[in-house]
Formats: structure tokens, sequence, C-alpha cells
């Protein structure tokens, strides 16, 4: 089935942490709005005063503002919604779709003892669930009832879900759901009904753990006369362990990924692949993976986390990149390491001549901090064990040589290869000491490519004072 205008919703709890697993379950809903050209909406559940918070709102909204994940409408607060909801509860109370229920919940707990140790399935039993020709007992004095939402006697609830193929749940299993609570605060599966029958959702795209809640959530909607959505419930990502990806259980909040110098885009690449495919694809742009995504390809089974698979894309995404855009976002990273990238070498050069082995931002950045360090100040005792007496000739027509190549990788191979052949030397043998005269270390990038992004007057005037 096809609706006219496609509308999908991310609907988080602003609890102050948000990891991979729950970005996934926006990601996906964004990208079929945007497939679909609809509309994606954010929408903040945040009644559960006593955890939600500002902060944690604004570290989902950045977090998908990094993700390059736009909304549409939102946020949506359900608390701003609160007189909305109350006034759809007077509405069900004077239809008889909804009653007072004054157990209390010492009652309650009695009664789900009786029932365990019946061996029965614990739920509420329907005492104050008005019916012809019963009479309810009488209302207690001083207490402040519960509303509940009168579930349908016999039968079933039945949905196809784009995922997981059709699920029926009969509604014997289903008691009479608490949708407002004493102090009159509406409950979470009523506020999601009336949230997407308000806000016209479509598609529900969502985590599986929302399975219970659905037949309930189907069951209101279709007494308040709206059409259910259609449902997708996405299995669960699982940590490296095979656990439930969770704060608890070591996932890192998307804040995390951005401070370790991951790029946005490999981080969305990677989520798509986390439970769907396209093909053999496995690197791709926001674009093609927007183009590409329908309910259709989803997976069914558990996506499990792999940081190795996340480091790897993370590379390639690094060396595929344009390098004066990389190396604007390495930039924070550097000035963190107190780098000046203002004063000494072209910081794009920098960033151009590292990022082909670099797995993070944070590695170009530490890598960058060999040439923005002053000239080492080398003891004769260091000269001597680096730099052979036997090697200084060579290194001295190397010098000359470089004073007058072009600046270019290719000139200045050339000049090595020119010295090495005059000397019958092998590259190691000059190329170690120079290594060590520019930056007391052997190890580095292509020589080469390092005399370039040094410059010639600093390459030579390093040398010089070896000889």
């Amino acid at each position: 089935m096809r609706f006219m205008h496609i509308r999908t919703r991310f609907a988080p709890s602003p609890t102050g942490f948000i990891h991979l697993g729950n970005l996934r379950s926006a990601l996906y809903p964004w990208a079929f709005a945007r497939h679909n050209k609809g509309d994606f909406i954010l929408r903040i559940e945040d009644t559960d005063l006593e955890r939600s918070s500002q902060e944690a709102v604004d570290v989902i909204i950045e977090g998908m503002a990094w993700l390059g994940m736009d909304i549409d409408e939102g946020p949506i607060y359900q608390m701003q919604r609160i007189d909305r909801y109350r006034e759809v509860i007077k509405q069900m109370l004077d239809a008889g779709l909804a009653y007072p229920c004054y157990m209390s919940e010492e009652e309650l707990n009695r009664l789900r003892d009786q029932q365990m140790a019946n061996k029965e399935k614990p739920r509420y039993n329907g005492l104050w669930r008005p019916e012809s020709g019963k009479t309810l007992p009488a209302i207690p004095d001083g207490v402040l009832p519960v509303i509940r939402f009168r579930n349908p006697i016999g039968g079933s609830v039945i949905w196809n879900d784009a995922v997981k193929g059709q699920i029926e749940i009969s509604n014997d299993e289903l008691d009479d759901l608490i949708i407002a609570r004493p102090d009159g605060t509406p409950t979470y599966n009523f506020c999601v009904v009336v949230d997407d029958l308000d806000m016209k959702i479509t598609h529900v795209i969502r985590g599986d753990d929302h399975v219970n809640n659905t037949p309930r959530q189907i069951n209101i909607m279709k007494a308040l006369g709206g059409t259910p959505p259609i449902y997708a419930h996405l299995p669960t990502v699982l940590n490296d362990a095979g656990e439930k990806m969770s704060k608890r259980n070591g996932a890192m909040s998307v804040r995390d990924y951005q401070k370790a110098g991951y790029l946005p885009e490999a981080i969305l690449n990677y989520l798509a692949r986390l439970g769907w495919s396209h093909g053999d694809a496995e690197v791709f742009t926001k674009e093609q993976f927007v183009g590409w995504f329908d309910l259709e390809s989803l997976g069914r089974s558990p996506a499990q986390h792999n940081p190795e698979k996340l480091l790897w894309l993370n590379h390639q995404y690094i060396q595929n990149a344009d390098a004066a855009k990389l190396a604007e976002v390495t930039k924070p990273f550097a000035h963190e390491l107190g780098i000046d990238t203002e004063h000494g070498p072209d910081f794009v050069q920098v960033v151009g001549l590292l990022k082909d082995r670099a797995n993070t931002l944070i590695e170009i950045a530490e890598g960058s901090k060999l040439f923005y360090l002053p000239a080492p100040q080398l003891t004769s005792e260091q000269i001597a064990e680096n730099i052979p007496e036997a090697i200084k000739p060579a290194l001295n027509d190397l010098i000359e040589a470089i004073k007058t190549a072009e600046p270019s990788k290719e000139s200045y191979g050339a000049a090595f290869k020119q010295v090495l052949a005059k000397h019958q030397l092998k590259m190691p043998a000059l190329a170690m000491p120079v290594r060590y005269g520019l930056f007391a270390t052997t190890q580095t990038p292509a020589i080469d490519a390092v005399l370039v992004v040094l410059g010639k007057e600093e390459v030579v005037n390093r040398l010089s004072r070896l000889v």
C-alpha cells in the first residue's frame, strides 16, 4: 500500500545519551522520507520529567545535524501537548472508550501475586470496567482514579509488519491499558497514538522492543477513528560482545565518536549497513543511500556493532576526502594538541600527505605535529650516531641538488636517484639520515613528499647543519 504523502518520525526520550543504535532508529525513517520526498518529524517524548533534560535534547539535535539528517518539522515536545492529550481523554470518557479505575496499587499487586500463584498471566481483571447490567464497586473516599482504555474483547490485532511480516496478537492477551495516571498525566502508549494521529504519520520505523506496544497502539488508534500507520520493527543492535547496545554495556555516544575523530559520512554509511543492504555495496554516499533505500531491504536478524569495520570505513572516507575539506575538520584536533596551523607548512599539504594512512582525524593531527615542531637541536653525539661520515658526501650533493630542483615530489625524487646513482647507494642509506636530520626520527611519510611539505628553504637549512 502506498500513501499519497509519506510522513515518518523519530521520537526519542531525552535522557542524555544517544548511541549508534538510537541513531539508526532515526536514520531509516529519515532516509525513507527523503527517498519518497516526504516529511521527517522529530518528536521529543519528554513525559518522564525526572530523566528528561534540554541538554539531552540538544545532544540529539546536534548528533542528527552532524550526520546531515535534516528535519522538516520539530522538535515537537510532548509536554507542550498535555492539553491536547487531556482533551482526547475527556472525549474518550464521554464516548465510553475509557473509564476511571479506582483499584489501588496495593490491590493490583495482591491481584497479580494471586494470579502468579495460580500460574496465570498477571493482568488487570476489569473490576472497574463498566458493562451492561454490571454493578461497579462503591467509589472509595480520597482515591484519585487512573483512566483505563476499554480494550476490545475477543478477536485479534493483526498487522503486516514491513520487517517481520504478519503479526497477530489476541485481544485476550491485552488488558485495559492505563492511559492517564491519578494526577492526570497521560501515559506513553496513549500519547504516541494521539501524536501519530495528529501528525498524520504514515510509517512508524522503530526498534523491535516496541512490538509489544503495537497492538495496544493499534487498538487505541482505531478507537479514535484513525488508520494505523505501516509499522516496520527493526531488529536490535548488539554490541561487539553480542549484548544489546546500551550505555551500561559500554556503548559510545555520538559525541564520543565526534571527539574521537570520526567523519559523519563514515558514521552514516556504517549505520546504514547495520540492518540494511543494497547488493554488495559497502562504501556509498548519503545521496546513494537515500536513492537506494527501501523497507524491503531491511534485515530481520539483529545487527552487531563492529568497531573494526567502523574504523575501516572511517579510513576509506579519510583516504578519499578532499585535502582542503579534511584540513578544515582536522584543524580543531590539531589546535587541541597545541599545533599552530597558521604558521609553518601549508596545513592542507600536510593533511594531504598524512591522510592515506590515517584512520581518524586525531591520527592526522598527531602526525602533523612533526611539521610544526622547531628544527631539532641535534647533539654531536646524535649526529655521529645517525649520520655516518661515509654518507656525508652524498648528503652534501643532495643538498645542492635540492637547492636547484623544482619544489615537487618528482624533482626531489629525481634528485635522490641522481645522488644515489653517483655514490652507488641504496635509498635507505641516504633517506634514513635525511629523515633523522630533518625531524630527529626515522619514521616519516614518503621522503620526497615530506620535502615538498616542509619547504625547500627549511629542508636545506636543517640538512646543512649536518655536514
